[in-house]
C-alpha cells in the first residue's frame, strides 16, 4: 500500500513539475527583479 501511495505522489509531482509558469509569474519576477537591480546579482552570488 505505502509503495502505491508513494508512486502516485511521485507521478503527481512529476505532473506539476512539467507545467509552465503562468506568465503572470514571470511578469512579477521581471517587475520585482526591475525594482531590486540587487536582485540578479545576489543570485549569482549564491550560486543559483
Amino acid at each position: 500500500m505505502q509503495e502505491e501511495i508513494d508512486s502516485n505522489l511521485k507521478r503527481a509531482y512529476d505532473d506539476v513539475l512539467k507545467e509552465d509558469i503562468p506568465d503572470r509569474f514571470t511578469e512579477l519576477l521581471a517587475k520585482l527583479k526591475d525594482a531590486d537591480p540587487t536582485a540578479g546579482k545576489k543570485a549569482d552570488a549564491d550560486g543559483d
